[in-house]
């Protein structure tokens, strides 16, 4: 923790802001894992040595990649992780929605009586 609580609070505003590396979609804020609490100790020295929130996050971005953003900005090596979600979701969507109508199209098979063998065993089975 900073000396400074205004340096202190600012850290913690870009720790929720920065994800961990190892983890699960988990701010480094939030993580107990190592790297995270190496990410953290690298933003309060930025912030004690005069940088600003933007050359923080640029230093983080620079250092691992716009994956570090838990909002990353929208360009060409993030639109998977922007577009990603959705696009999955319409394509299953999408072939829901085709294999439903395939299966409303096949005509059914009519029922056939069951046979006289067929009949005695499940008459066998239904009697307590």
């Amino acid at each position: 923790m900073l000396q400074d609580p205004a340096l202190e609070l600012r850290a913690r505003d870009i720790g929720r802001a920065l994800r961990c590396v190892v983890c699960q979609n988990q701010s480094i804020d939030d993580s107990n894992a190592e790297v995270a609490r190496d990410m953290r100790r690298a933003v309060r020295e930025r912030l004690s040595a005069g940088d600003d929130d933007r050359a923080v996050f640029a230093y983080m971005v620079a250092r691992y990649g716009d994956y570090v953003l838990l909002k990353p900005p929208f360009k060409a090596g993030t639109w998977v992780l922007w577009l990603g979600g959705p696009l999955v979701l319409l394509i299953a969507g999408a072939a829901l929605l085709i294999a439903a109508r395939r299966r409303r199209q096949v005509p059914l098979a009519p029922l056939q009586p069951l046979s006289e063998e067929e009949q005695r065993r499940l008459d066998a089975l239904l009697k307590p």
